[in-house]
């Protein structure tokens, strides 16, 4: 049974909406970087209130010419603009003969098929196209669906007798309405929405809403609806009618929200309203593409709001402002279904792990400048979540954090972010103190040549990549030793060893190594051989792991790093490294590892194909491990380098993660593995500087090592230096308001009377 809405009150329709939009939403508030493509502005259809439709004198071309298309998507991408907004005309070829000719010139058959051509130009300028080409036949919406991500045809009223429309055959209710039904068979996620104040009655909206979600309930498509404020234009027949009050319109938005599926997001335009927060109170969730390059085509009188301000009006209410793509999470999630297979590389280049479009242009292993502030913060005190509290709650009483509240904290947006970001700096607090460490240690990666076909690495070569992403080689025995003496001469207390898994490679390569380094360099700790190469050499030998790695262990290895983990979840390592070792072997070899004395860490690669179940998966069963064995030193998370790694250039993965992800990820090992691992570290390589002393306030302890020199992570593409001395770490301790101090691989504090690198005020010295 339907509730005739119009008989509430306004208040009463204000608070319900409200309160709704808060139980479904919370404080996030979404909206779409965008530009405006006025892909033709001549139309068949003469509406009443319309300055966008002209007249073929009044334009030099009927339509953009494909340079203006690409010249606009190119300076759309450079400003941060991701929606190409093509609005047009419906079917001005039907009336013009000046559009059928130029159609004719330009060698194609309809209006559709030229947009098709522009939208894919709009694509190919990393550009993600949301097309408003009216009422189209289920051919023509199976055309574009190949070059949009989402389209959009609004209903503007259930009425069809209203007498704006009667030179506006395309504007009959039925028509729009079974366009968005046969977008729903095709799986398009559409958005519509209601024109408020073009004659239309309380009773007709009431009418169209339900209309609208009869059709969302049926085929699930309707990803948003907008509610639009008709405003007056000069020039126009109803240029003497007055705009629905204020009141009125409210109201509109109020009904929308009561009405629609709670799946569907309500939206209002902000350059239409003098008052955004006001449609905030009465139930919107977004606000619509925002543009910083074009003005909006429809309403040229309005311009938009300035985007920072706006994020900064709409804080002071207690909500934050999160950019989206044009088409929302939940239908990129079943992208399956909602989105044409050759556009899913398009929206990978712009989402996060969530769904939503790169809050920054921060990006792992190239500098970046911290945005200023990093995160929306609320200038009065918001609710802190339950969930935050709940978590809390657990770690004091001596519980490790659950599940499902890690993805809770895995998944935050908004406020949220800094109430995860607080636990986790009070809990590095309570466990390590203020000391921030690092070692001093040398990476030699003996050979990039490589028998696994890992398809997010850009630093070994295979047989398909011998002559790709550098030249391939095999550093003799001599050559690493003379790197380990000059690491051993420059102060370094540690090599970590790492290659590619060599074809030529059996077990007792790895046994010669580790022999010949402590044999000649006994101090030195060696830090080597991920659990694949363990593996593998166990293998070739016909060993028991167990056997090997105690052998490995005799002949001078002290500790496992803890790559070749990825992300510890089959599903996610099928596509990343199909012939790579399962996360059952992983962490069998780590296991074994501890049992027969030898020490480890957890590494996690994030920011590539992952979601934030993954993430927590991960993160769960190494925690579960630590406490069996107490074998885990520390938790290093390491942001995907995407640039030169073939999944990325594939299209099948993200641009690694964005800046939100890499602090929670950080934060989320703090939390997770308090009371089992004590140190989290963060990888300046693929930070940066100015990124590594911001996640020292995000629950990190530890800067890792000077490295001296580093292949993977560059070879990735990753622009950061491959060496820094003591001065500069304690820069970066620094930096975050702490001091630094030199470690041993175990956490024990290196005792000497001077460095080997020039001092600095921030480096907290031991005393021999």
């Amino acid at each position: 049974m339907q509730i005739n809405l119009t008989r509430w009150s306004t208040q009463k329709l204000l608070s319900e909406s409200s309160k709704l939009r808060d139980a479904t939403f919370g404080t996030l508030v979404t909206y779409s970087p965008k530009a405006f493509f006025p892909f033709t502005m001549l139309c068949r259809d003469s509406c009443g209130y319309c300055t966008f439709a002209k007249a073929p004198a009044r334009l030099q071309r009927a339509y953009m010419t494909a340079a203006e298309v690409i010249d606009l998507a190119r300076s759309a991408h450079d400003q941060g603009a991701i929606e190409a907004l093509f609005t047009l005309g419906e079917r001005p070829e039907d009336r013009y003969t000046r559009a059928r000719a130029e159609l004719d010139e330009l060698g194609f058959a309809s209006t559709v098929d030229y947009l098709h051509t522009a939208a894919k130009l709009a694509l190919q300028e990393h550009m993600l196209p949301h097309i408003n080409a009216g009422t189209l036949s289920t051919e023509d919406l199976a055309k574009l669906r190949s070059v949009a991500v989402s389209m959009g045809i609004m209903l503007e009223s259930i009425n069809d007798a209203l007498p704006c429309h009667r030179l506006a055959p395309d504007k009959k209710p039925q028509l729009r309405l079974q366009t968005l039904r046969d977008a729903g068979e095709l799986g398009i996620a559409m958005t519509t929405g209601l024109l408020i104040g073009i004659g239309d009655t309380e009773e007709d909206r009431l009418l169209g809403l339900h209309a609208i979600r009869e059709i969302a309930e049926d085929y699930g498509n309707i990803q948003e609806v907008i509610i639009q404020n008709f405003t007056p234009k000069p020039t126009t027949q109803m240029a003497n009618v007055p705009p629905p009050s204020r009141e009125e319109f409210l109201r509109a938005i109020a009904m929308a929200r009561l009405v629609l599926p709670e799946s569907v997001s309500l939206q209002a335009p902000p350059n239409l309203s003098e008052a955004p927060t006001e449609l905030l109170a009465a139930g919107i969730n977004d606000l619509g593409g925002i543009s910083r390059v074009t003005p909006d085509h429809v309403n040229p009188e309005k311009p938009w709001p300035n985007i920072e301000q706006l994020s900064k009006t709409i804080q002071d209410h207690g909500f934050a402002l999160v950019p989206r793509l044009p088409i929302y999470p939940n239908y990129i999630h079943e992208s399956d279904r909602w989105v044409d297979p050759g556009l899913v590389p398009a929206i990978n280049y712009h989402r996060d792990q969530l769904g939503f479009a790169r809050e920054h242009l921060w990006f792992s292993g190239e500098p970046s400048i911290l945005p200023t502030p990093v995160f929306p913060t609320a200038s009065h005190a918001t609710d802190t979540p339950g969930w935050l509290h709940e978590l809390q709650d657990e770690l004091d009483a001596g519980r490790e954090a659950p599940v499902e509240l890690l993805t809770m904290a895995g998944s935050a947006k908004g406020f949220d972010i800094m109430g995860v970001i607080e636990l986790a700096d009070e809990l590095r607090k309570k466990t390590v103190g203020e000391v921030v460490t690092y070692v001093a240690n040398r990476n030699i990666n003996y050979t990039n040549i490589c028998t696994f076909k890992c398809r997010f690495c850009a630093f070994s070569k295979g047989p398909l990549s011998l002559n790709l992403r550098g030249t391939p080689y095999l550093l003799s025995m001599d050559e690493i030793l003379a790197k380990v003496g000059d690491a051993q001469e420059r102060g370094a207390t540690e090599v970590c060893l790492q290659g590619g898994i060599h074809p030529t490679f059996d077990g007792e390569y790895y046994l010669n190594v580790a022999k010949a380094i402590h044999t000649h360099f006994p101090a030195i700790h060696l830090h080597g051989f991920s659990a694949l190469e363990v593996l593998t050499g166990a293998r070739r030998l016909n060993l028991e792991l167990k056997d090997y790695l105690r052998e490995l262990s005799d002949a001078g290895l002290k500790s496992l790093p803890g790559t070749a983990a990825e992300i510890l979840s089959d599903p996610v390592r099928a596509i990343l490294c199909p012939d790579k070792l399962s996360t059952a072997e992983w962490l069998e070899v780590h296991a074994t590892a501890h049992e027969v004395g030898l020490r480890s860490n957890v590494t996690i690669m994030f920011g590539s194909v992952e979601d934030i179940g993954d993430v927590i998966e991960h993160l769960d069963v190494t925690r579960k491990l630590g406490r069996q064995t107490h074998g885990f030193t520390e938790f290093v998370p390491l942001p995907f380098v995407h640039m030169a790694t073939p999944v990325f250039r594939l299209g099948k993965a993200r641009r690694g993660p964005t800046l939100r992800e890499a602090v929670l990820v950080h934060a989320l090992g703090r939390i997770a593995y308090h009371g089992v691992i004590d140190n989290i570290q963060v990888s300046w390589v693929k930070l940066g500087v100015e990124g590594a002393a911001f996640l020292l306030g995000c629950g990190a302890n530890d800067l890792g090592g000077t490295l001296m020199e580093e292949s993977i992570s560059h070879a990735a593409g990753a622009t950061h230096g491959t060496f820094l001395t003591p001065e500069q770490f304690g820069e970066v301790a620094g930096k975050a308001g702490r001091t630094l101090q030199q470690r041993t691989t175990f956490y024990e504090p290196v005792v000497t009377d001077e460095y080997q690198y020039p001092d600095t005020r921030h480096v907290q010295r031991v005393a021999q």
